[in-house]
């Protein structure tokens, strides 16, 4: 099976932007682990924030530092998506699942989108260039 060589990938730092407020809000970093998917934060730009424990989150990840938490987990490549997997709200603890795909119109935006049942929200991230 012959896999298609793209010049950009989902693998690499990117800045979260609040759908809401547009405001930036800490770097994801993407990374393969195991053949997986994953994403960690490691930087949050709100001072007040940096040092905060997820006290919503559950499982292995309650009470963890946010900075340095793993909130993409285990996404799997589908052609030109990663599903299957599931990201985390630090901010509620809420856990979706979780599609991540390149913007089709510019490689450096990538199109975060969780979703429970047939209820999404999306948002776009920005390419931290090194």
């Amino acid at each position: 099976m012959s896999q298609s060589i793209c010049s950009q990938t989902i693998f690499g730092k990117w800045k979260t932007i609040d759908d809401k407020t547009g405001q930036e809000k800490s770097v994801v970093e993407i990374y393969k682990k195991n053949g997986k998917v994953y994403g960690k934060i490691i930087e949050i730009f709100d001072p007040a924030k940096r040092d905060l424990p997820c006290k919503f989150c559950k499982g292995d990840d309650y009470d963890k530092p946010v900075l340095g938490l793993t909130i993409i987990k285990a996404m799997e490549q589908s052609g030109n998506v990663y599903k299957k997997g599931t990201i985390t709200n630090p901010e509620n603890g809420k856990i979706y699942n979780c599609r991540l795909k390149l913007d089709d119109n510019n490689t450096n935006r990538l199109q975060v989108r969780g979703y429970i049942a047939i209820f999404y929200r999306t948002q776009y991230w920005i390419r931290v260039k090194d």
